[in-house]
């Protein structure tokens, strides 16, 4: 394994100091469709939607002008914002990404000091019209903290855009313009959408123009990024379209010129260029966060109030489970629509309404989109046994912080991890809550095998190989008793808790 650095690039809106010119248009009516109407709280919107009428085969030999000529040129969106410098240095000019482009105008580390503490800053990025009246489906992170955002058409008028909503969770936004009889795109159906398939990304990279670049779907279902945290969601699709910083909110479409994805995302080494891997939100999904904006203003996912966590092939084997699928219950929140429905620690959730959960991310994705009042119905296999539950989702508390889906790691032995009694000082420094029983980490050997599990000081254990621990006596018992087979923990770090696997050598 080499030692090149990658990272994913969340900011693909181009971004500068200096104000920029952007031209563009709007997206073309493609092809056969049916209408469709959100109810908002202000006049109805109407979408585009693909049909299911059948369509011709693609002849690849003329290439893809009559595709591209409808959609281009693509609607361009500028938006600016005021920053505070750290110590009057503007934090961009070190990165070699953007001296490539854009130089260093403030010359030498003394010369940027001297600037101002505030500056405005501006950005481009691109965004796509589904509506004749000026609604425009773009990234949050294209507008995100904007005090000013312009869109400029076809025709060279530049608007300014009303942002209606935005969902950080998911890098969507939908803006509103001052226009009408637009042209809007077709919204295609992402869940059609297969790995090898001709893709076509639009959009301004650079902030040098409409540009299109082809490809191919890479993959799909890319749930693991966190480009927006442990409360992110995501199912992107992959690509190996050429996507660039300027290309955010612009369009992945189909052959047919569908939309199939709004792009989002690029994995970079650094230098804020293309790589070949980047990512776009599918437009299923993209579709039902607007829809929800502009019927409500808000975004409501449901909630089911429990802590996840992956199943491995250890975690599988200790829970006797047929394999190594589903979602793992690390805790349940009191109280919630979990709860009431009997989900307990240990349990696996196995299917959703029939249909298999293959892992923690497909779960917490498929909750989320589930609509707040829905009653679902689980499969969950607990002690090896396979049962079924009935929940009514509740609203997803947006205050409330989310678990985070774990991969435990793999360790031998707990050799190198000292632990004492927890008393009721050390659980309130610990901020655990009030009756938490069990032994606490004090000390882990950072090259101990408990360290590579992901043990830590201050961690909790509360129960070995599914029982109850409440002191040191009875945890050394659990961990003498189970001789050399692998150990199964259930450890508890500030108040939420996740089950580790540490098998022996």
């Amino acid at each position: 394994m080499n030692n090149r650095f990658f990272q994913i690039r969340r900011s693909i809106a181009l971004v500068s100091l200096a104000a920029a010119v952007v031209i563009g248009g709007a997206l073309a009516w493609m092809i056969s469709s049916s209408a469709h109407t959100v109810l908002g709280a202000g006049s109805p919107v109407t979408l585009r939607i693909a049909g299911n009428a059948p369509t011709g085969p693609v002849n690849f030999n003329e290439g893809f002008a009559s595709v591209v000529e409808p959609l281009l040129p693509v609607v361009n969106i500028s938006t600016s914002k005021v920053v505070k410098n750290q110590r009057g240095e503007n934090p961009f000019f070190n990165d070699p990404f953007f001296r490539q482009f854009f130089g260093n105008p403030f010359g030498d580390r003394d010369q940027q000091q001297q600037q101002p503490k505030e500056q405005r800053e501006h950005s481009l990025g691109s965004g796509v019209i589904v509506n004749p009246d000026g609604y425009i489906l773009t990234n949050n992170h294209v507008v995100e903290g904007a005090t000013d955002v312009q869109v400029t058409l076809g025709d060279k008028r530049t608007l300014k855009a009303k942002v209606v909503g935005t969902d950080p969770r998911t890098d969507i936004a939908v803006l509103k313009i001052p226009a009408s009889g637009l042209s809007t795109v077709t919204l295609g159906d992402s869940a059609k959408a297969k790995v090898g398939d001709v893709v076509l990304a639009i959009g301004d990279p650079f902030g040098i123009g409409e540009t299109v670049t082809m490809g191919i779907v890479s993959a799909k279902g890319r749930r693991d990024l966190r480009l927006e945290g442990p409360e992110g969601y995501e199912d992107f699709i992959q690509t190996d379209a050429s996507i660039n910083p300027g290309n955010s909110g612009g369009a992945l479409v189909n052959t047919r010129g569908e939309l199939i994805g709004i792009n989002t995302a690029i994995i970079s080494n650094g230098g804020g260029g293309n790589q070949g891997i980047g990512f776009a939100v599918p437009v299923n999904m993209a579709r039902t966060v607007m829809e929800q904006i502009l019927k409500t203003g808000k975004v409501s996912r449901g909630y089911l109030g429990v802590m996840i966590q992956e199943v491995t092939a250890d975690l599988g084997k200790a829970f006797n489970l047929p394999s190594a699928e589903g979602a793992l219950v690390g805790d349940v929140t009191p109280d919630s629509p979990g709860a009431k429905a009997g989900l307990q620690k240990g349990d696996v959730i196995t299917t959703l309404n029939g249909q298999k959960i293959s892992d923690s991310f497909d779960l917490r994705l498929r909750i989320s989109q589930t609509a707040p009042g829905t009653v679902v119905k689980l499969d969950v296999y607990r002690n090896g046994q396979k049962q079924q539950m009935t929940a009514t989702l509740g609203e997803f508390p947006e205050k409330t912080q989310t678990a985070e889906n774990s991969q435990p790691g793999e360790a031998p032995a707990l050799e190198g991890v000292q632990v004492e009694n927890l008393n009721s000082d050390m659980a309130q420094q610990l901020n655990l809550p009030t009756g938490t029983r069990g032994v606490v980490i004090t000390r882990v050997e950072p090259n101990s095998t408990a360290a590579e599990t992901g043990l830590e000081r201050g961690d909790v254990i509360q129960e070995v190989n599914r029982k109850p621990v409440n002191n040191v006596e009875q945890f050394r018992a659990a961990v003498r008793g189970a001789a050399n087979q692998p150990l199964l923990l259930l450890v508890n770090r500030g108040g939420n808790t996740q089950y580790v696997v540490i098998s022996p050598k």
